[in-house]
């Protein structure tokens, strides 16, 4: 038996309030999240103005890209040029060459473009130094004494040579000797005939000298130093050979001095432990 304070049919007074709610309030059921995206593209996309309907309709198709490339000869054409006739057009065309000669074909154009490239991208020529065989000043004088002869003294080592010279048949005296026999030795005796060779008068010049201190090698180079500063004292015109070839130049290396305590200049005594 029912209570007299609870209503005995509370259903129909419910479906009758809901109906009573306008349709805003309802709420909606909820949705899944695939329904949710494609309700809002659908929302999202507006319909078309209809100027915008008519501009898509007059407007092609687009084409693809092969259809666009078959169209552009199409569209323009380009002017085909004059072809020859068949048999002018044989002989203008060369043989066909094997590969081998193409590239050296090839090889040398590149070449020959890179020496081009080269010679271009060098600096213009310098004006060329002056020679040295430049010509001796006119205000030098030969230096003879009375008798006709030049002196000059030479040196080597710890050697000195005092040098005379005169024309004459290419006699070279050393120390009252002959030059073979005070120069035993081939090499000395061609060292002290450079200057006549370099200067092109061997044979025309007669040579007395006296020389002390030294060996045979050193004395042998003091002479000959002796005799290319009196060449160039006879005549002053052969000093720039002799000058190139140094002839002139004295040579200044000389033996180290022996010190003391020591068995030569920097040779020590052995040492002993014990």
């Amino acid at each position: 038996m029912a209570d007299e304070n609870t209503p005995e049919n509370d259903e129909p007074e419910k479906e009758q309030a809901e109906k009573e709610q306008p349709e805003a309030e309802q709420k909606p059921a909820p949705r899944r999240t695939g329904q949710r995206r494609s309700a809002r593209a659908a929302t999202e996309q507006t319909p078309p103005e209809p100027e915008q309907q008519e501009a898509a309709a007059e407007q092609p198709p687009p084409r693809r890209a092969s259809q666009r490339r078959a169209a552009q000869p199409a569209a323009e054409p380009s002017p085909e040029p004059e072809q020859p006739e068949p048999a002018e057009a044989a002989a203008e065309q060369p043989a066909p060459r094997p590969a081998a000669q193409r590239r050296t074909a090839q090889t040398f154009e590149g070449l020959a473009s890179l020496r081009q490239a080269m010679a271009a991208a060098q600096p213009a020529p310098t004006p060329a130094a002056p020679s040295v065989m430049a010509a001796v000043a006119t205000d030098m004088q030969p230096r003879r004494d009375e008798l006709g002869r030049s002196y000059a003294t030479g040196k080597r080592k710890n050697a000195v040579a005092r040098v005379w010279i005169k024309p004459g048949n290419g006699k070279i005296e050393v120390n009252g000797r002959d030059s073979p026999i005070y120069f035993a030795r081939p090499v000395l005796r061609m060292l002290i005939s450079q200057p006549f060779v370099v200067t092109d008068r061997l044979g025309q010049f007669d040579v007395w000298c006296t020389v002390k201190g030294g060996g045979l090698s050193g004395q042998a180079g003091a002479v000959r130093h002796g005799i290319s500063r009196a060449l160039t004292f006879y005549e002053p015109e052969l000093r720039p050979m002799l000058k190139h070839g140094g002839f002139l130049t004295r040579d200044s290396r000389v033996v180290e001095r022996k010190k003391y305590g020591r068995h030569k200049a920097r040779r020590r005594p052995q040492y002993s432990k014990r």
